[in-house]
């Protein structure tokens, strides 16, 4: 992340406590530049601006009455720069440190410095203290890690035993990334193309790291992302896309931007799940919409032999009721005339006699079609949304709700039953190759996203393991479709 932030001409802070190698991160990246100087420097309340930027130039003060610096050896003349405890320093560094980092550029006397800052990378144990003015510093850094202490023991073991130092890292100039070639790369990452879809996954990720759950808890964030990050993630895809050899940012390029977005380190996992998401959104979203429509086969299917078994029983005055889709009878005079009962259930109605109170039914509201309301039997489970309970009885012409008499259309003269069909599949959906479709394009996101070198083994963890509940999910959904068979 590093490496990307310094090819992109970001930075990076590294927020953990001291002896976990923060400051050989710049030191080494500093070998990855032909020729490169760099800077470091431990922060404190005493620090001064002299100390960071470089003594005022007492010879031009005195001779010339100007106010300059001599910057050889300081910040202003490095390429790579690593700042330690950077919110201990105080405010008249921090405020120029605003205009070196975003714009690369420093004020000396009557004079501005362009900058041959390719990375600053800054480090702190603590984030920064809320109503000290802040904000604006915290914000110019685009990438923000979490660094800890080693976790395995193996890794552990092997830190102990290395004796390499600094000094015995050598890089050939061969490979070192000269002056000219940066700014050749600098002007190729600028024409890396931004489909329209990845603008969608982005926005969909803005939009819904205004409610980011913080694990383990009930508690919700709002983070707040400034306009100057969000084009600034994006220098950092089109920055992927090109170490990656490829002319468009694609969406294995993403997961590594959650690194970017959380203000507060307990932010970072919701965001990542977010991300996560957002990555397989196509695919979730064509899931659901396939989900519904095998439910509602399977209800059609189950309806429609249901119904085909009771116009085999139909008794002989229940012949001229009209059927309304496949398996409907339709009330005339209830509601506003957009009532209907399903066939099976008014078959099985008990017959009204006196006394007999009917037994138990349901009415709600077809959500495929809002307009239209459905009276079936009911014996107990889970209701439709909104669904009022009533009793139900019938007669040889009539259905009876709550005592309330409602004649059944029939068949006008001349007119011909439509008979329900025995096809279960009416979206006309290919479950089987469309499942099959959907495997195989999750599968080659996961294997696009872990192939990714900026994508860490715990990220590259949680992809597969939310690739892996897409897969179960899809393999109950093909039990289902011995549903429509049956």
């Amino acid at each position: 992340m590093a490496l990307l932030a310094a090819l992109a001409g970001e930075s990076i802070i590294l927020l953990g406590p001291p002896g976990v190698a923060k400051s050989m991160i710049a030191r080494r990246l500093k070998l990855a530049f032909r020729n490169a100087h760099s800077f470091e420097y431990l922060m404190s309340r005493f620090s001064t601006p002299d100390e960071i930027f470089g003594p005022v130039s007492i010879s031009k003060l005195k001779d010339a009455d100007k106010y300059e610096r001599n910057t050889d050896g300081y910040l202003p003349t490095a390429d790579v720069v690593f700042l330690d405890e950077i919110w201990k320093a105080g405010p008249a560094i921090q405020n120029t440190l605003l205009t070196v980092i975003n714009e690369k550029l420093f004020r000396n006397g009557d004079k501005e410095m362009k900058l041959p800052l390719k990375l600053l990378v800054a480090a702190s144990n603590e984030l920064p203290t809320q109503g000290e003015g802040l904000e604006a510093l915290w914000d110019r850094f685009i990438i923000r890690l979490e660094c800890g202490n080693i976790k395995t023991e193996k890794n552990f073991n092997a830190m102990l035993l290395d004796n390499t130092i600094d000094d015995d890292i050598v890089v050939s100039d061969d490979i070192k990334i000269s002056n000219d070639e940066y700014h050749e790369w600098n002007d190729a990452i600028n024409r890396i193309g931004v489909s329209e879809n990845i603008l969608k996954c982005i926005n969909f990720i803005r939009k819904a790291i205004t409610n980011v759950h913080i694990g383990q808890t009930d508690e919700h964030h709002n983070v707040y992302v400034s306009d100057r990050r969000w084009k600034n993630i994006i220098r950092l895809l089109r920055t992927s896309a090109f170490i990656h050899d490829r002319s468009e940012v694609s969406f294995e390029d993403l997961l590594p931007i959650y690194n970017c977005l959380w203000q507060e380190p307990e932010e970072a996992e919701g965001i990542r799940t977010i991300v996560i998401q957002a990555l397989f959104h196509e695919y979730t979203s064509i899931f659901a919409y396939l989900r519904e429509d095998l439910s509602n086969d399977i209800r059609v299917n189950r309806q429609h032999r249901a119904t085909e078994k009771a116009r085999k029983s139909m008794k002989v005055f229940d012949s001229n009721k009209k059927i309304y889709d496949n398996y409907y009878y339709h009330l005339l005079d209830h509601d506003t005339g957009n009532t209907y009962v399903f066939i099976s259930d008014y078959q099985n109605l008990k017959q009204r006699t006196i006394g007999n109170l009917g037994q138990g039914g349901i009415i709600y509201k077809d959500p495929k079609n809002p307009n239209r309301s459905i009276i079936r039997s009911y014996n107990g489970g889970e209701m439709p949304m909104g669904a009022s309970s009533v009793y139900l009885t019938r007669d040889e012409e009539y259905i009876y709700i709550d005592g309330v008499r409602f004649y059944i259309e029939t068949l006008g003269r001349g007119e011909r039953q439509t008979l329900p069909s025995k096809q279960g599949n009416v979206s006309g959906r290919d479950f089987y190759q469309e499942l099959e479709e959907l495997s195989t394009g999750i599968k080659h996101r996961t294997d696009e996203i872990v192939a990714n070198i900026l994508v860490s083994d715990q990220d590259k963890k949680e992809v597969t393991d939310y690739a892996q509940r897409l897969f179960v999910e899809i393999a109950h959904t093909r039990q289902d479709l011995e549903k429509l068979e049956g």
